[in-house]
């Protein structure tokens, strides 16, 4: 049996994946997730911030060292949309080599959305008909068009949950004018793409990511998080726009307070529940899966 870690630098989240693997096929795993927001103050000033800088190399070390202490044969680290954008990217991960000795790779938000689709087909029941899988991150939205384990089209959108919370986000909670420019704002900016989306006649939709994990979570109630009840979840249009009303009403702190929820994700969910619901809606598709397959996994097929 192979031990493989395999780690997500994204803008909200740093996350690690532990993995026996044998005969090509993921035996056991376990997640880890760190909210380092290295994509606070990326989208305003293209600019990974020095503290961001430093909190995020200091979390990767503590990664690395974890995988060590796991055995593992190898350690692959991707790196996406904040870093993709900000300025300082590059001495970021020159800054991560010194301290860690693990090269990071940046990677498109294509091949994001390739490395997801690649974990989802990994963990789905079934693998049948078309489908299109969601992933709302920190700083992007990537939307996979796929068919069984065909990876069709991939298509990567600058609306995240982090990006769309510090452009439209003031009040505590958000007041109804704010939601109100906020969600027009994510409209605009994926009509297009789900009306393309849609000519290919999609009949299921996946999401991964942390926003559609933790409304999977608090759906749930789950105190503590547990894997296993998140993965295969489903939930309907009805279930997210009911959520998105409670969360709606209720300040970052009352958020926090809430089972399923880490506190460090508290103040961005209102956006990304709002991403996923106006995609969902305009898809004309009533009801989401929920996969803990995702990236982490994706990057473990084909070892490279």
């Amino acid at each position: 049996m192979n031990k493989y870690a395999t780690i997500d630098i994204g803008t909200n989240s740093m996350r690690l994946l532990l993995a026996n693997v044998e005969a090509g096929k993921i035996i056991s795993r376990s997640k880890y997730i760190n909210p380092t927001r290295i994509g606070s103050s990326v989208d305003k000033d293209k600019l990974i911030s020095e503290e961001g800088m430093s909190r995020n190399v200091e979390a990767l070390y503590d990664f690395t060292q974890k995988a060590k202490d796991f055995g593992a044969e190898k350690i692959l680290v991707i790196a996406t949309s904040a870093v993709r954008d900000a300025t300082n990217g590059k001495e970021f991960i020159q800054r991560a080599y010194e301290k860690t000795g693990v090269n990071i790779e940046i990677i498109s938000g294509e091949e994001e959305a390739a490395l997801g689709y690649q974990g989802v087909a990994m963990g789905l029941k079934s693998k049948t008909g078309k489908q299109v899988v969601i992933d709302i991150g920190g700083g992007s939205t990537e939307l996979i068009l796929g068919e069984g384990n065909a990876l069709k089209k991939t298509i990567s959108l600058n609306v995240g949950a982090v990006r769309m919370t510090e452009r439209y986000i003031t009040t505590d909670p958000i007041s109804k004018e704010q939601y109100e420019e906020m969600e027009v704002a994510i409209y605009e900016i994926v009509k297009e793409v789900v009306e393309e989306i849609k000519k290919d006649n999609p009949n299921t939709i996946v999401g991964i990511g942390g926003t559609i994990t933790t409304l999977a979570a608090l759906h749930q109630q789950l105190d503590p998080y547990h894997m296993d009840k998140v993965h295969n979840y489903k939930l309907t249009l009805k279930d997210i726009r009911t959520l998105k009303e409670k969360l709606l009403n209720l300040t970052v702190e009352e958020i926090k307070q809430l089972k399923g929820i880490h506190h460090k994700r508290a103040d961005i969910i209102v956006a990304g529940v709002t991403i996923l619901n106006v995609i969902m809606d305009n898809l004309n598709i009533y009801e989401i899966t929920v996969s803990e397959y995702d990236n982490l996994e994706g990057l473990l097929f084909p070892i490279r």
